[in-house]
C-alpha cells in the first residue's frame, strides 16, 4: 500500500492559487518540482502510488501524486530534497487539518477521496466550493 505525504500550502486561498504556482514554476507537460528540508525516509512507500496531499486554509483540499525524490546539498550546502509532482493537481474531499511544520506521513486510509463529478464536488465553482469549506459545511 502507497504511504502519502500531507504539507501545507503556505499562502494559498484555494486550489487556484496552487494551479497558479503550478503554472508558473511547471508551465506545460513537465513535472512540478517542490523543495524540503528533510527527505522522507519511507521513500519506497511513497514512491509505490503515494501523493503528496495540500493542506488549503487549514483543510486538505487537494493531492498531487509523488512521482520522484531527489536529495540535493544547496549553494549553502544545506541538504534538500525536491519532491517531483505529477503537474495534474486533483481535489479531494475536504478534511480539516490543524497547523504543523514540514510535512507528515499520512496513512491511505486517512487519505481523503478525490473529488469527481460522479461525487459532486468537482464541477462546483471555486468560490463556491471555498465558501462552503470556509463555513465547515462541506
Amino acid at each position: 500500500m502507497p504511504l502519502h505525504l500531507v504539507k501545507l500550502c503556505v499562502g494559498a486561498d484555494g486550489i487556484e492559487d496552487l494551479e497558479r504556482w503550478r503554472d508558473t514554476c511547471a508551465p506545460g507537460d513537465r513535472l512540478m518540482p517542490h523543495t524540503t528540508r528533510m527527505t522522507p525516509k519511507r521513500a519506497k512507500e511513497l514512491l509505490d502510488g503515494g501523493s503528496l496531499y495540500w493542506v488549503i486554509k487549514r483543510v486538505i483540499q487537494a493531492r498531487q501524486e509523488i512521482v520522484e525524490l531527489e536529495e540535493f546539498v544547496d549553494e549553502g550546502g544545506v541538504k534538500r530534497c525536491t519532491i517531483w509532482l505529477n503537474n495534474e493537481i486533483i481535489p479531494t474531499a475536504p478534511a480539516p487539518k490543524r497547523p504543523f511544520q514540514g510535512w507528515r506521513y499520512l496513512k491511505p486510509e486517512h487519505a481523503p477521496a478525490d473529488l469527481t463529478v460522479q461525487s459532486g464536488g468537482e464541477d462546483l465553482p471555486a468560490e463556491l466550493r471555498n465558501k462552503l469549506i470556509e463555513i465547515g459545511a462541506w
